[in-house]
């Protein structure tokens, strides 16, 4: 079947994020244990990332969870959205902005409540395509199901009629198993080629 679309990931694929031990390089700092503040912030990170928490409740659950200031919280949300944006992936942005002029294209992220605002002032990436799925906007993560059934009819296409990107495996998974084509990503060179080879040069 003709593919109709083209999705990507953001994460590993339109963007680069830093190294994400932010945690483990603030307690020492803040005179907290080691692990601590995963342990006190898991759910709430989980919470985060579909969307149940706002990012006022996340930086209050830390501040009162963990014993810090408001200014203490504010420099370590900052530094995890420096390491969450990361770089782009420029090449790979210009291609998926040419893209759309011959397919319908969009954003389907695993992501943390503020992501969109932040991702869109750094990158554009929400500009960058037609429709933009963000897991914390819709309450759903990838591999579920119901994700590639909305992001399918966000773009009105069938599964057969997407191609899919992403760099985990299991999403790549994940999205076969709904009937998508999907690329892992390893190279810009090498999902850019796999994209036109799906397209047949159109």
């Amino acid at each position: 079947m003709t593919i109709r679309a083209v999705v990507f990931d953001i994460g590993g694929v339109l963007e680069f994020a830093g190294p994400m031990d932010f945690e483990g390089e603030w307690e020492p700092r803040l005179g907290l244990v080691s692990g601590s503040m995963d342990a006190a912030m898991a759910d709430v990170w989980a919470a985060g990332a579909i969307g149940t928490v706002t990012e006022a409740e996340v930086h209050a659950a830390m501040r009162d969870r963990l014993g810090l200031t408001d200014s203490q919280v504010s420099a370590v949300m900052e530094d995890m959205w420096q390491r969450y944006l990361g770089s782009p992936n420029t090449e790979l942005i210009s291609y998926a902005r040419d893209l759309r002029s011959r397919v319908r294209t969009g954003i389907l992220s695993n992501s943390f409540v503020g992501a969109r605002e932040r991702e869109e002032a750094a990158y554009g990436l929400v500009s960058l395509v037609d429709e933009c799925v963000y897991s914390h906007e819709v309450g759903l993560s990838k591999p579920d199901p119901s994700l590639w059934k909305l992001t399918c009819s966000r773009l009105d296409v069938s599964p057969a009629e997407v191609l899919f990107v992403d760099d985990f495996a299991a999403n790549i998974a994940g999205a076969r198993a709904y009937g998508m084509r999907a690329v892992l990503f390893e190279s810009t060179a090498q999902v850019i080629g796999e994209i036109e080879a799906a397209l047949g040069g159109e």
